[in-house]
């Protein structure tokens, strides 16, 4: 913990010690460009893919995927209201709604959302279009420990507090499932990630809290807190052992000075009642999980809007930070990762990427885990 602690005051530091002459930078993913001030009225249309190849070191062959193709649908009906739709389709047989909700402006600063909604939690859930980050694949913290993409069915609103500089969003949403059908959903490997029901006939037994501020009044500068506090859903209110407590906060920074790009994100994790429900699941989950990750780029302008970006990143996560009861924390649950690559964009929304990982685990005498990868990420 005094490690992570370090590494996140020194990078905050770091931001504020350049606040003075960094240039500003709008922060914006899908749903931002589609509901845009400048957008007219009537239907949108937009899209992002991402195309992977990766190897594991000593590995005879390799894996090639389209892991993800998304279509993009938009409809402004007026000034007031707007629809967002994300279809996707994963290793090209496999189809989700990703988002689908309706926005209300009330006014300049208070907008009403409900539908199916991406939780603001960090840095990837929300901006996960593969040109807006940096390694092929999106940082293992927030594919673990988030879990992205989570989206679950919700109602709330959002806007900004100009004079404060402040973005703000509160929502009510439904929550992982912990229990269906007899059987457990939640483990220790991945944490919640079974957990996520992305608006397919979801069971709802009681509502969750999540909001998130944004503090943008640093140009270059975005600093964020989140948190997430409720229950796991179950279909079976009267096993009390069949839903855990949950309470998530995150803190996230992102930066750019000129051609300097730099990130750093934490989440931590609280699960409560965890001894009972592994009692009745059979399951191994966790009553704690940390994650976070720092991460440097740099940008080398090559001709017009093409750029050659290499980067390095450093990842620590564990959904066994701690247990309850007679259960063994596991340590290959406990990892580490290097990560280092390049990004050469060649146009606006359009990149090729390659990447290697060196992952650790906390198993004495374990060896490194070793993978190539190289992908091609679109956004339009």
């Amino acid at each position: 913990m005094k490690k992570v602690s370090l590494i996140l005051t020194v990078m905050l530091i770091s931001l504020v010690g350049f606040s003075q002459e960094n240039s500003s930078e709008d922060f914006q993913n899908a749903g931002h460009k589609m509901l845009g001030e400048n957008i007219a009225k009537g239907l949108t249309i937009g899209g992002y893919a991402q195309l992977d190849y990766n190897e594991p070191d000593g590995s005879e062959a390799g894996n090639l995927d389209v892991h993800r193709m998304v279509l993009l649908f938009g409809y402004k009906f007026n000034e007031k209201v707007s629809f967002v739709s994300e279809i996707e389709y994963e290793h090209v047989e496999e189809v989700y709604v990703e988002q689908a909700y309706l926005k209300y402006k009330v006014n300049k600063n208070v907008n009403v959302l409900a539908g199916l909604m991406l939780v603001p939690m960090g840095i990837i859930n929300e901006f996960h279009e593969p040109t807006t980050f940096y390694g092929v694949e999106r940082p293992n913290v927030d594919n673990v420990i988030v879990p992205t993409t989570w989206r679950e069915l919700g109602v709330g609103v959002s806007g900004n507090i100009d004079n404060a500089s402040l973005k703000y969003q509160a929502y009510l949403f439904n929550g992982f499932k912990s229990y269906v059908d007899g059987v457990g959903a939640l483990r220790g490997s991945d944490g919640l990630r079974k957990g996520r029901q992305k608006g397919a006939e979801s069971v709802v037994s009681s509502p969750n809290f999540s909001a998130k501020l944004d503090y943008y009044g640093i140009h270059g500068l975005r600093l964020g807190v989140s948190g997430y506090f409720g229950k796991t859903q179950t279909d079976d209110t009267s096993i009390e052992a069949s839903t855990v407590g949950v309470s998530m906060i995150g803190l996230d920074a992102r930066y750019k000075y000129n051609d300097l790009e730099l990130r750093g994100q934490y989440i931590t994790t609280t699960l409560n009642d965890t001894e009972a429900y592994n009692t009745l699941t059979g399951k191994d989950l966790g009553s704690k999980m940390n994650g976070m990750y720092a991460e440097v780029a740099y940008n080398f302008d090559l001709k017009g809007v093409e750029k050659l970006t290499p980067f390095v990143r450093y990842e620590k996560y564990n959904t066994h930070a701690d247990t309850e009861g007679a259960l063994v924390a596991n340590k290959a649950f406990d990892k580490d990762e290097l990560i280092f690559g390049l990004n050469y964009k060649v146009a606006e929304g359009a990149a090729f990427k390659v990447d290697y990982q060196l992952i650790n685990n906390g198993v004495s005498g374990s060896d490194t885990s070793k993978q190539f990868n190289a992908g091609v990420a679109i956004w339009f």
